[in-house]
């Protein structure tokens, strides 16, 4: 990752300071092109676990019997397999991690950032890691900006975790109570990991080998998205699909944001999330190993004028330094991607900053011939 930029390109602004200055109009560089602008949706239906927006949804599937000694290949399996092909998106419930420590996770992040921003500014991060408070993601001079603030950090493996010195000093319970969560997440992941091995006809190993055992990273990223003086021209999150692996999105509990796009119209579905599950998504990395039978997705964050919104987002990604292919037992016809290390495909993305699918898609028909 040595080629990252060293600072940013311009002055960083916090997104949450512009929100508490009283501003009626956001800024010029905030204001998103017209076709990339959100729709206000409809308001959440009366039952806090049903998605209603035009009537389709994403899927919520129950892992308690697979957690319970259930077996892989069964109804759980199929079930993934299914999101997998039709959305790429799923929730979970009774995924095995405490409801009070997820609470705990994300209220230790809502505390941070009501800190001032005098003390915020002390873990002010830069493009070389990534690490620490952060208002913007690409490095490209001159880009339309999000409407967010964010903190970032390392988790797994242990010689890449986060030094002491990134790590809020408050609230003083911010670091235990995110490395017991990381871990709780990971597990999660590496159960999800089996699942789609499985699911794809691939040995439950498969999955978690290819992608470095247990070098496999997570990192964990603090979205903080404050409330929006005009919230129909900008975005909290532009439209992208994940570089990693896996994503498993702790959302807010009272305030939507997240919206998926659905099949390749211009139709976005905003997710109402259920009580005390996570929201999964496969990345790029599964879309490549998988050649294309399971997609990454495009998913974007909407704001709003009245509400501040907070979410935890933990990323699974692959060893940085393994090569990533389509795994030969999937192949029925030619490799749609080239190999490629995570580490050289992070660097592409951070370069280029979210742009739907057009970093995975460019990949496509590079891999070399067959012998």
């Amino acid at each position: 990752m040595a080629d990252c930029m060293q600072e940013w390109p311009e002055p960083v602004v916090r997104v949450q300071a512009l929100a508490e200055s009283g501003l009626s109009a956001i800024p010029r560089c905030y204001v998103k092109p017209p076709c990339d602008r959100p729709v206000v949706p409809p308001p959440p239906a009366a039952k806090p676990e049903v998605l209603a927006v035009a009537n389709v949804s994403i899927p919520v599937i129950d892992l308690g019997e697979l957690l319970a000694g259930g077996g892989l290949g069964g109804r759980v399996t199929e079930a993934v397999a299914a999101a997998c092909r039709e959305w790429g998106f799923f929730q979970v419930v009774n995924h095995g991690v405490r409801p009070e420590l997820m609470r705990a996770a994300r209220e230790a992040w809502r505390g941070f950032f009501r800190r001032p921003l005098e003390e915020k500014q002390r873990y002010a991060n830069s493009p070389r890691t990534y690490e620490g408070y952060g208002s913007r993601l690409g490095v490209q001079k001159g880009a339309v900006l999000d409407w967010g603030d964010y903190f970032f950090l390392h988790l797994a493996p242990e010689a890449a975790k986060s030094p002491d010195k990134f790590w809020p000093a408050n609230p003083g319970n911010c670091k235990e109570v995110s490395e017991e969560y990381g871990r709780s997440v990971v597990r999660l992941c590496e159960v999800l990991m089996r699942v789609l091995s499985v699911s794809l006809g691939l040995d439950e190993a498969h999955f978690q080998r290819a992608f470095g055992g247990a070098a496999c990273g997570a990192t964990l990223r603090a979205n903080y998205y404050p409330r929006c003086p005009q919230p129909d021209l900008t975005l909290g999150l532009s439209a992208h699909s994940d570089p990693g692996v896996l994503t498993v999105l702790l959302a807010d509990e009272h305030v939507r944001g997240l919206q998926v796009r659905r099949g390749a119209g211009d139709e976005w579905v905003t997710v109402q999330p259920v009580r005390d599950a996570f929201i999964v998504n496969v990345g790029d990395q599964v879309q490549i190993l998988s050649n294309s039978m399971y997609k990454s997705v495009e998913h974007r964050v909407i704001v709003n004028a009245k509400e501040e919104r907070i979410s935890l987002a933990l990323f699974f990604n692959p060893k940085g330094d393994v090569p990533i292919s389509p795994a030969p037992e999937l192949l029925t016809a030619p490799p749609l991607y080239p190999p490629m290390t995570f580490d050289e495909y992070r660097l592409y993305i951070r370069k280029k900053g979210a742009k739907g699918k057009a970093q995975i898609e460019a990949l496509k028909g590079q891999a070399p011939p067959q012998n």
